[in-house]
């Protein structure tokens, strides 16, 4: 039987000690949320998706691309007034796994809709040069994925 990944609701246990508590989150009106604990700011929506502050969630579509898109788009976006979007490398798009829950993986209350799949980053493999690191937020573990797959993207860029 195949159940698509948006179908599915998200799953937490309770017997397991989260790792991504809301405390550690600022979250902003304009669509970001900065993570106090490694200074980086996320975009709260992935790519695709506008937040909207009435709603207090994301709208839209989000929208999976390849990688060699996804670095130019992260290049060029601005976004919340900031033009040093990138995409995330793979220790910290892992920062932001929520260990304790799966379908998707992460702390839904601050990154709302995010999608139950594979996540771009910008490391390379080592042996697989023509693949990326992904993770995949409906089980929180990371992949190798050729650079050509189409995948969906949540920008970061270094809070100062």
């Amino acid at each position: 039987m195949f159940f698509s990944a948006q179908l599915s609701a998200q799953v937490c246990f309770d017997e397991l000690s989260a790792t991504t508590l809301d405390t550690r989150f600022t979250t902003n009106s304009d669509g970001t949320v900065l993570d106090t604990q490694t200074g980086l700011m996320w975009a709260r929506c992935s790519f695709g998706q506008i937040w909207d502050n009435e709603l207090s969630r994301c709208t839209g579509g989000a929208q999976q691309i390849e990688w060699q898109q996804a670095l130019s788009l992260a290049n060029t976006t601005r976004f919340a007034g900031f033009d040093d979007w990138h995409i995330p490398n793979v220790k910290e798009l892992t920062s932001i796994v929520e260990r304790k829950c799966v379908d998707p993986a992460i702390n839904s209350s601050v990154f709302d809709d995010t999608q139950a799949e594979n996540y771009w980053t910008n490391t390379s493999g080592i042996e697989l040069p023509d693949h990326a690191w992904a993770v995949a937020f409906y089980s929180g573990k990371n992949n190798l994925k050729s650079k050509t797959a189409d995948l969906y993207l949540r920008l970061v860029r270094y809070y100062q």
